[in-house]
Parts: structure tokens; C-alpha cells; sequence
């Protein structure tokens, strides 16, 4: 065992490495262990990976105050400026502009492979962070004053505190003895990749359907990411399909909006759950991003949540390293879990109702589509519902 560190980031995905760039920013002695191999460049030419996020102005903002916004490409990322939700029937709808908060833009559509090598690029200039692949954690020893992470390769680590940002199969929660309560919403999401006839768009729409919905996230020039939920079944018989298939399914069941497709590009689904950790922290422990929360993807909000919490985290235990204060100690962990634990919960109650609503009974759709006209129509509360979104 080597001298003990500030802290130990387990879990080198976005959220991770977000809190290891913040933490390592302030000077903090940090270790960052990785399950994976390390990011690898992506060129700038190369198709677009199914696996997109939303990056609304609050995580932008974060990357830039990191210094990891300037390591993404500008022709990797999308703004948009609108989001539009629908009925099934396209009858009543609730539109969002940047324009309603006189902003340049709502965010950015961003592969995660790209928002993560931007990360680790960013981590590679910090002389005091330090990178650890292809190892994981196998045992947790809690001290007083430190705790102990074993590797599986025998080396042994100490650090003040410990973050778990190791995912929604989180070992180091799992470790913690944390429990979880999950639900499985009986549905899988595909994810499809698709160059479209349309040129490069600016808005992001979705459609609420009875078997859920159906959306269209932006990419870089003619090129679109789509969404289609369904039962598991149904979903998987589509991602069997080959892909000029898939593609006439496509332009058959989604709105005339999307205008013709060129291509499939790729396709992937994955099932829809919720899962979330009955607390965030212990004793020198903190749970970030998916190890801590997964909510329904209906918003696209996973990521700004996980972005959210590194944020609260980073500056709550920085401000105790600069006070000359323990780092992982009672005071800073416990803010975090304040300032983050209702938030979160607040947007699960949030996505529950959503999905609930629309795949509800028929009244209980009509219900739901009414409620979009009369939400257009309230421009204070669509402005303060924006402001959330964002992150503002």
C-alpha cells in the first residue's frame, strides 16, 4: 500500500471520470480504477455509436468548468434548439424552444464514446490522477480515518473517500452493503442508428404511443439516433430484421415528420428498468450516476442526473479539502446526499407518471394528450419546467 490518496474513483464511465476530472482539477490526489481498457480516439469520420446522450446547458457548463468540452469535436455534436412531445394521435402537443429563455440552444446530442474520451483526455494533463485498467475491486476495508479498496491484482489502496461510479451492477454498492429497490417496466427500448433524407435538424421530438413512445434525437449532419419502445417480444422481433426491413417499419410506424430514411446504420435495444440505492453514502463512501439512481430513459435525463450528482459531490468535498477539512468526511458526504437524494427522486416520480399516463387505459391517454394542449398553453410553467431540464 502506497501513501493514502484524497480519494479513489471506481468506475471510469462519464460520471466517473466527470468527478476524477474535478476533483483532480482542485489539485486532489486521485486514483481513478478502471474495469475496461481505456477510451480510444474516435476519428472524426467514423459512424456514429448507437449509445447517445443528451447533454443539457447544466452538463455542458460542468465540461467546460473540467476543462474536457474543448476535447469534443464540433462535428461530434448536435445542438438542438426544440423539443416537441405528441399524442398518438398528433393532435395535442407541448413545444420547447431555446428561444422561450432567449438561450442559443436547449444542449447538445453526444456519443458517450466521445463524452468519455473528451473526459480522459482531460485526466491524462492532471500529473496527480492517476489511472488504473482492466482492474477491479474486490474488497472494501473500512477504517476511521481511511478506507482500504483490494484490487484483484493484489495491490491494495487507501484513500479518504471512496466514489462509487461503477454503474447500475455497481460492486462497490454492492460491497457497501447498499441495498436497491427496482422495478422492470416490461419493456425494451431500440435503439436505432439512421441516415435520413432530411438535412441536419435542430429538433428533438417524441411521440407518446400506448406501447410507449417513439423519438428522434438529432445527430450530426443527415444522420439521426430513433428510439421505439415496446413490449419485450415485439422489440426483439424487430432487431432480428434485416435492415432495409427495419427501415420500411420505420418510415410504416413512425410520424410522417421523420421524412424519408436513406438507411439503417445500426441497432441495439436494451430492457427498461428503474433502480435506486435506498441511500448515497456512507462513511467515506459516495454513490454517483447509475450506481446510485437509473430512471426511466424517457427524458433522456440519465446522464444529466449522474453529471448533477458529480457536480454536488465534487464541490462539497473540494470546498473541505481547500478549508483544510477532511475530504470524505460526515459533512461534505451528507450535503451531497441533500442536495441530490430529493432531486432525483422528484424526476423518477416525474418519468413514472409520464409513462404511466400514456401506457395507461384510454382514458387515461386522453387524459394525458389533453394535458399536453393545456401544458402548451401555460408559458410561465413551460418556462420553469425548461429551467429544470436544464439544469438552470
Amino acid at each position: 500500500m502506497e501513501e493514502t490518496l484524497d480519494a479513489i474513483i471506481v468506475g471510469g464511465g462519464m460520471v466517473g471520470a466527470a468527478v476524477a476530472a474535478a476533483l483532480g482539477q482542485a489539485g486532489m490526489a486521485v486514483t481513478l480504477v478502471e474495469g475496461g481498457k481505456p477510451p480510444e480516439a474516435i476519428a472524426e469520420d467514423a459512424p456514429f455509436d448507437l449509445r447517445v446522450s443528451s447533454l443539457n446547458l447544466a452538463s455542458q457548463g460542468l465540461l467546460e468548468r473540467i476543462g474536457a468540452w474543448s476535447f469534443i469535436p464540433e462535428a461530434r455534436r448536435c445542438p438542438f434548439r426544440h423539443i416537441e412531445a405528441t399524442d398518438e394521435a398528433e393532435t395535442h402537443q407541448v413545444h420547447f424552444s431555446a428561444s422561450d429563455l432567449e438561450l442559443p440552444h436547449l444542449g447538445h446530442f453526444v456519443e458517450n464514446r466521445v463524452i468519455r474520451h473528451a473526459l480522459w483526455q482531460r485526466l491524462a494533463e492532471m500529473p496527480n490522477v492517476t489511472t488504473l485498467c482492466q482492474v477491479s475491486p474486490v474488497a472494501l476495508i473500512r477504517g476511521r480515518q481511511h478506507t482500504l479498496v483490494e484490487l484483484d491484482d493484489g495491490r491494495l489502496l487507501a484513500a479518504r473517500l471512496v466514489v462509487g461510479a461503477d454503474g447500475a451492477d455497481s460492486r462497490i454498492r454492492e460491497m457497501a452493503r447498499i441495498a436497491t429497490h427496482d422495478e422492470d417496466y416490461g419493456q425494451r427500448a431500440l435503439i436505432i442508428n439512421v441516415r435520413t433524407c432530411l438535412p441536419q435538424q435542430d429538433v428533438s421530438w417524441q411521440r407518446f404511443m400506448p406501447h410507449g413512445p417513439q423519438a428522434m434525437l438529432p445527430l450530426p449532419g443527415p444522420h439521426a439516433s430513433l428510439v421505439w419502445y415496446d413490449d419485450d417480444e415485439i422489440t426483439l422481433s424487430r432487431e432480428a430484421l434485416e435492415d432495409e426491413a427495419l427501415r420500411l417499419a420505420i418510415e410504416a410506424a413512425f410520424p410522417a415528420r421523420l421524412g424519408g430514411l436513406e438507411a439503417v446504420m445500426g441497432c441495439a435495444s436494451f430492457p427498461i428498468r428503474r433502480r435506486h440505492a435506498e441511500r448515497y453514502v456512507q462513511p467515506r463512501l459516495a454513490l454517483v450516476g447509475d450506481a446510485a439512481h437509473v430512471i426511466h430513459p424517457l427524458a433522456g435525463q440519465g446522464l444529466n442526473l449522474g453529471l448533477q450528482d458529480a457536480e454536488a459531490l465534487s464541490d462539497r468535498v473540494i470546498s473541505a479539502f481547500q478549508e483544510g477539512q477532511d475530504p470524505g468526511g460526515q459533512r461534505p458526504l451528507a450535503g451531497y446526499a441533500r442536495s441530490r437524494r430529493p432531486q432525483t427522486l422528484a424526476m423518477m416520480a416525474a418519468m413514472e407518471t409520464f409513462h404511466h399516463v400514456f401506457t395507461g387505459p384510454e382514458p387515461l391517454r386522453h387524459a394525458g394528450a389533453a394535458g399536453l394542449a393545456v401544458a402548451e398553453r401555460l408559458g410561465g410553467a413551460k418556462r420553469q419546467v425548461m429551467r429544470h431540464a436544464l439544469g438552470l
